[in-house]
């Protein structure tokens, strides 16, 4: 990251994850991201049209209900509407607690991750309590970035 603020990135992962991003129509939270991040302001992130949020709480007091959040209570309904909202376009789970719960009722294809060589020593697991193994097959993406690797790998059906 440079004095502004801006995210400087390889030319290799910049392709990777701009293609990536161009493809996401709706990305599916939960309510803890939705808060950490003040609901990105009521505008999708990075260009995503939709967020779906997984919560049995409404919408926080004084959301602007014309914004593109749809709030559901289980992460079935989440899958449903964010495959209709999403048209032609992906599906992004976020990870976390969310994220395992929809792996657990294998709704995921595939997961991707980019790991970059920092240790936090503490922290919140990636898919959060899932308390069952879920085997992924081989990666069929790894992609050297500068100090990240790109992994995409299949969930095994």
């Amino acid at each position: 990251m440079d004095d502004s603020g801006v995210l400087m990135v390889s030319q290799t992962s910049y392709d990777h994850t701009r293609a990536y991003w161009d493809g996401i129509g709706v990305t599916i939270a939960g309510r803890r991201v939705l808060d950490l991040t003040g609901g990105w302001g009521g505008k999708p992130p990075s260009g995503i049209d939709h967020v779906v949020v997984v919560t049995h709480r409404p919408a926080p007091e004084g959301w602007d209900p014309e914004a593109p959040f749809h709030f559901v209570g289980g992460v079935e309904a989440a899958v449903a509407r964010a495959q209709e909202l999403a048209g032609d376009r992906l599906v992004e789970v976020a990870a976390g607690d969310v994220g395992g719960q929809v792996l657990a009722a294998g709704l995921v294809d595939e997961v991707r991750m980019d790991v970059a060589p920092v240790v936090f020593g503490s922290g919140r697991r990636f898919f959060g309590s899932v308390d069952a193994q879920h085997l992924l097959d081989d990666p069929d993406v790894v992609l050297q970035g500068n100090r990240v690797l790109h992994l995409r790998y299949p969930v095994r059906r």
